[in-house]
């Protein structure tokens, strides 16, 4: 079963493109992962949907409200590195991805 991935921006239109990147990405890799994108203020609403939840780099301030409601929810989660976010390179996030879901760092 398809391990599911939500990115979060501000409103959701920049990981809107990251996902999608990424969504290419897992196609070319063979890799079971669903990326979909929203805006921060509907992380609620979907993290009992998700296996792990990526916040953009510059939304990093949030991630101590991020990782209460995640560990609340037994969602992992992360923050998109600035150089993946930045150049949008779906590859790069399908292995952050990997690595989060597999316990790496947080």
């Amino acid at each position: 079963m398809a391990k599911k991935v939500l990115l979060v921006c501000g409103a959701g239109a920049s990981s809107g493109f990251m996902a999608a990147a990424a969504r290419k990405a897992t196609k070319k890799l063979g890799v079971d992962i669903e990326f979909k994108a929203k805006s921060e203020s509907e992380i609620g609403e979907h993290l009992n949907d998700i296996d792990l939840l990526l916040v953009a780099p510059h939304l990093k301030y949030m991630i101590d409200d991020v990782k209460s409601a995640c560990e609340k929810a037994g969602v992992k989660y992360g923050i998109i590195p600035q150089k993946v976010y930045g150049s949008l390179d779906g590859q790069a996030l399908v292995k952050v991805a990997e690595d989060c879901l597999q316990g790496g760092d947080q």
